[in-house]
C-alpha cells in the first residue's frame, strides 16, 4: 500500500502464515506483517507499553509521531493511540488485544502465561494497570506545573509543528484540554486528590516488595502483568518530573524495574514462570478489590441507566460527575469472559483467590448490559472504541479548540 494510503475497510482476521523460518534474534524471515509502523507519541502511556512489547519480540518497527486524530485515527475509527500498521496494509488498535494477537502469532516467546489461572491473573493485574493507574498517572503529568510545563512544550513540539498557531497559544490549549478530558472529566479534585495520590504510593509499595524476590512479577522474564504495568511505570511515573522524583526517592528497585523492561529482550531474557499466583500479589488483588472493581460496577450501573456520568465512592473518596466509559463495560465484559471460559477446577482454584482478596462480590455485582465493543471477538482489527469515551468526532472537534471546563483547574495541595 503506498504511503499515506489508509484502508477503505478495517479486516477482522488474520491470516497468520505457517512454516515461517526463525531469522536472527528470533525475528521470522519473510514474514508479510513486518516491518510495523507504530503511530504514537513519544510519552504515550500505551504507546510505551506496546513499544516495549514490540522491542521485547525484537520485531522491526519504526515508531512515528501520532496524535488521537489524523489518517491512523481515521483508518481504524478510534480517537486514541497507539496504533500499529503492519506491512500487509491492515490496522490494529488497542495494546490488549495487539498483546494477545501477538502472542499467539510468536507463541515461542509466551508473552501470556500457558497456565490458564496464572493467564486470568495475570489478564487482571494488566486490565487493573491500564485502567485504574491511568487515573494517578494524568493527575501528576498534568496537574502539577513542573510536569505539566514540560509535557505540553515536549507534545507540542512532536504533533503540531504544521499548525499555524504560536506555540504558546498550543500550549495553553493543550493544557486545557488535557485537564478537562483527563483529569477534571476523570474525577479528580480536590476531594479526590489525596487518594489518587495514594494510589501511585501504594503500587510502588506493593511493586517494590514483589521486585526483592523476583527480576519480574512473575518469574526471571517479562509477562503481561510487567507490560501492564510498564505502560504507566516508564512513560509516565518514571519520566514526569514530579513522579519520577517520588519514585527515585521512596522505589528505587521500582525505577531499576522500568529501564531493565525497557531492555528486555527475548533473546537473552530467558528463564521460567512461576507455577502459581505468588502471594506477594495478594496487596494488587485487594486494591483491585476494594477500588478497581467497585469502579468498574459503578461505571457499568451507570451504562445500564444510560447516565452520561455518574457518582461512585472509592475507598472513602468521592468520585463525582465521572464520564461513563462504553469501554470500561467491555473491560468488565472481558474479565468476566476469561473467567468463564476456564474450565470448573481452574474456575474454583480462581474464585477463591478472588473471593479472599474482596475480588468476587464486585466483580459479579452488576447485570451489565452488553458495551457493544467487539461482539465478534475480531479485536484488535475491530476499531471504533475509545477507553476515555471521546468520540472520533469530539476528538476532531475539540483537537486546536479551548474545552470549557465545568471547574476552575485543580491546584495543587499546600504541603
Amino acid at each position: 500500500m503506498p504511503e499515506g494510503q489508509v484502508p477503505t475497510q478495517l479486516p477482522h482476521t488474520d491470516r497468520p502464515t505457517d512454516s515461517l523460518p526463525d531469522g536472527p534474534r528470533g525475528v521470522r524471515k519473510n514474514d508479510p506483517i513486518l516491518p510495523l509502523k507504530l503511530y504514537g507519541a513519544e510519552f504515550s502511556y500505551f504507546t510505551g507499553k506496546l513499544e516495549g512489547v514490540l522491542r521485547y519480540l525484537e520485531l522491526p518497527h519504526q515508531r512515528l509521531a501520532g496524535s488521537p486524530t489524523g489518517a491512523q485515527a481515521r483508518a481504524t475509527g478510534v480517537a486514541q493511540i497507539p496504533a500499529l500498521h503492519l506491512a500487509d496494509g491492515r490496522w490494529l488498535t488497542d495494546t490488549t488485544p495487539i498483546i494477545a494477537w501477538l502472542d499467539r502469532r510468536y507463541p515461542e516467546h509466551e508473552l501470556i502465561p500457558r497456565d490458564p489461572v496464572l493467564a486470568f491473573f495475570s489478564r487482571l493485574l494488566e486490565d487493573y494497570a491500564d485502567e485504574w493507574l491511568w487515573r494517578p498517572a494524568m493527575h501528576y503529568r498534568w496537574n502539577y506545573p513542573e510536569s505539566a510545563y514540560h509535557l505540553r512544550r515536549i507534545l507540542i513540539d512532536e504533533n503540531t509543528r504544521d499548525i499555524p498557531i504560536p506555540a504558546f497559544i498550543k500550549r495553553h490549549i493543550l493544557l486545557n484540554r488535557q485537564r478537562a478530558v483527563y483529569i477534571i472529566g476523570d474525577g479528580v479534585t480536590t476531594e479526590t486528590w489525596n487518594h489518587v495520590e495514594q494510589t501511585y504510593h501504594d503500587s510502588l509499595a506493593q511493586l517494590s516488595q514483589i521486585l526483592e524476590s523476583r527480576p519480574y512479577l512473575l518469574g526471571d522474564r517479562p509477562s503481561l502483568a510487567d507490560f501492564g504495568y510498564f505502560g504507566p511505570m516508564f512513560r509516565h511515573f518514571s519520566q514526569d518530573p514530579t513522579s519520577a522524583r517520588i519514585m527515585r526517592e521512596t522505589a528505587p528497585a521500582v525505577y531499576e524495574w522500568s529501564a531493565r523492561m525497557w531492555n528486555a529482550r527475548a533473546s537473552r531474557n530467558g528463564g521460567e514462570l512461576l507455577s502459581s499466583v505468588p502471594e506477594d500479589w495478594n496487596p494488587i488483588l485487594g486494591s483491585i478489590g476494594t477500588a478497581y472493581l467497585p469502579y468498574l460496577a459503578a461505571n457499568a450501573r451507570a451504562w445500564n441507566g444510560q447516565k452520561s456520568h455518574f457518582d461512585v465512592d472509592i475507598e472513602g473518596a468521592p468520585y463525582r460527575d465521572i464520564r461513563t466509559a462504553a469501554y470500561r463495560v467491555w473491560c468488565l465484559e472481558e474479565l468476566r469472559r476469561h473467567f468463564q471460559e476456564l474450565g470448573a477446577r481452574d474456575q474454583e482454584t480462581v474464585r477463591a483467590r478472588l473471593q479472599a482478596n474482596g475480588c468476587w462480590s464486585p466483580l459479579w455485582e452488576v447485570d451489565a448490559l452488553p458495551s457493544g465493543i467487539d461482539p465478534n471477538q475480531e479485536a484488535p482489527f475491530a476499531g471504533g472504541h475509545s477507553m476515555t469515551g471521546v468520540s472520533l468526532a469530539e476528538a476532531e472537534k475539540r483537537r486546536w479548540l479551548p474545552v470549557p471546563s465545568v471547574r476552575p483547574p485543580v491546584r495543587p495541595p499546600r504541603r
